[in-house]
């Protein structure tokens, strides 16, 4: 709201000053001068009485402890006049709004709609996508040899109970290996027909729970569940005290988890019930309450579950998020999460007794001459889905989404657990004084560029980082798009000069990399947060 009206004192400024120059030029004050500054005065005036009624009104409600994002004021926000609105909002049902965070505003969202593209030919395990394992798996299938979808591939020597699969039926063509004979990916050429591992039958009611986790463990499901803190996959032996699902991704680009559901509604339920037997606890659901359409009646009238209804800005779809506002995590308290398409996987094990990997995957970016879903395998290939639909051939292919993504090749392979494959424009030219100019519009969240002027505009993004490391200053940055109550400055210092107990004191067991995403996008001083934060959760996980 202040900023709408600063932008009308500059304009009245503006006026003022271009009347003035043009009454000196003549050498009189004419009429009309007169007219326009009297004018002039009093939109003034007027703007000043509706600043200080907001603000009164601001502080009033404040008082009231009505929420900081309800907009009370007499004129609307751009966004209100401008920007998307929801269209649904729960009935009766509390709602937790979140008024930090950033919707990065960029072109190349994905169009709700299906397409028929088949994946490359071959697919991948990479064991790098798992926090924590051994650089050198144990393989039980080596280059040549066939495997069938859903049969054990791998595990990790320091946990080899759990199994990790393979997605689809085929050969096994490469192992690439990288440093010291690590383990980079294991490809598998796919069968034009595939033929799936079939596992007997399992009866829920009245299970115990260890022959359940057994039966996930052998299955090739384990891996999909992960652990907070640390966000490792999920210890069998721990008994989470909850479980968490985030129906809904507020990331750039992300895919529509409505589409991804529709027609899978008794899979995903199925999900939800096995993992209401693998907790005490509640398995908690996050949905979207201020969204652009209602979530999927698959979410909304799923049981069994607690539902829990957010609306605000990225990353109000992260999962971390919504377990900070749910049900906190401290030390020594674990908590599972696993993402909405891994819930229809797990629940495909229980009604079809195969390990079914299919997923809708987002196809994205201001590069691409089309944007759609595609239906995949876990580790697909995105060959096909790029080539002959870029607008230029200058471009980064990232495996998830521009915040967190990893960088790949135009015939690499999705990652373990993505669902969205993002296509930039690689801009590695020099802009000659473009962090002082700032000529070219770009998402940025800094005040002192004026994006004011294309705010909600769908922008190009590219690659160019418009600067180098910086000293690592106190900015106030963080704070303003990170909605938990923790410090990440000082945390992300404490990790660089390794002080173990101010890590663990300023929150650090509630956060994962892709948390402090948005922070690394508004760093003045560049810094890689993600990395730092990955390094100090590794360095306390490894304290044990």
């Amino acid at each position: 709201m202040k900023n709408t009206y600063i932008k009308g004192v500059s304009l009245t400024a503006f006026i003022f000053s271009a009347s003035l120059a043009q009454a000196q030029g003549t050498g009189t004050l004419s009429n009309g001068f007169i007219v326009a500054m009297a004018v002039i005065i009093l939109l003034l005036l007027v703007c000043a009485v509706i600043f200080v009624a907001d603000s009164l009104l601001g502080i009033e409600a404040e008082k009231q402890g009505i929420d900081k994002g309800v907009n009370l004021g007499i004129v609307p926000k751009f966004s209100e006049l401008f920007g998307k609105r929801p269209t649904f909002l729960p009935n009766g049902a509390p709602v937790t709004k979140l008024t930090k965070g950033y919707d990065i505003p960029l072109a190349g969202a994905p169009a709700n709609r299906i397409v028929e593209v088949p994946a490359g030919t071959t697919y991948s395990v990479k064991p790098k996508d798992f926090v924590g394992m051994s650089p050198i798996p144990k393989t039980l299938k080596g280059e040549g040899e066939e495997i069938l979808a859903g049969e054990v591939l791998m595990f990790d020597k320091k946990r080899p109970e759990i199994k990790y699969v393979a997605p689809v039926s085929g050969e096994i063509v490469s192992i690439i290996r990288g440093e010291k004979r690590s383990i980079n990916e294991i490809v598998i050429l796919a069968d034009k027909e595939q033929k799936q591992h079939e596992f007997k039958a399992f009866e829920l009611n009245d299970c115990k729970r260890e022959d359940l986790v057994e039966y996930l463990l052998e299955s090739g499901i384990w891996p999909f569940i992960r652990q907070r803190p640390f966000d490792t996959v999920a210890d069998p032996k721990d008994l989470p005290r909850a479980i968490f699902v985030s129906t809904f991704d507020s990331a750039p680009l992300a895919p529509n988890l409505n589409l991804a559901v529709e027609g899978k509604e008794h899979y995903f339920q199925k999900g939800l019930d096995v993992l209401n037997l693998l907790t005490e606890g509640t398995v908690h659901l996050g949905l979207n309450a201020g969204g652009s359409e209602k979530p999927s009646t698959a979410f909304s009238e799923a049981t069994g579950v607690q539902k829990n209804w957010f609306s605000g800005p990225h990353p109000s779809g992260n999962v971390g998020i919504q377990i900070h506002h749910t049900d906190p995590v401290t030390k020594g308290e674990v908590v599972w999460v696993m993402n909405t398409q891994d819930v229809i996987i797990l629940g495909r094990l229980f009604v079809d007794r195969v390990f079914n990997s299919e997923r809708l995957v987002a196809v994205s970016g201001a590069e691409l001459k089309e944007t759609y879903h595609v239906k995949a395998h876990q580790g697909a290939n995105i060959e096909n889905f790029v080539s002959n639909n870029l607008i230029n051939d200058h471009v980064r292919y990232l495996s998830g989404d521009v915040l967190t993504g990893k960088k790949i090749e135009g015939n690499g392979h999705l990652g373990f657990f993505d669902d969205q494959v993002t296509v930039l424009q690689e801009n590695d030219e020099y802009e000659m004084f473009g962090w002082l100019l700032g000529m070219t519009p770009r998402p940025t969240i800094s005040s002192s560029y004026p994006k004011g002027l294309f705010e909600g505009i769908p922008l190009r993004a590219e690659t160019n980082t418009h600067g180098e490391k910086r000293a690592f200053v106190v900015s106030g940055q963080y704070e303003k798009v990170l909605p938990m109550d923790v410090y990440p400055q000082y945390l992300f210092k404490s990790i660089l000069f390794n002080d173990f107990e101010q890590m663990e004191g300023l929150g650090i067991y509630e956060l994962v990399p892709e948390d402090v995403a948005l922070c690394e996008f508004a760093c003045t001083s560049k810094q890689d947060l993600q990395q730092i934060l990955a390094k100090g959760l590794e360095s306390l996980r490894e304290q044990g």
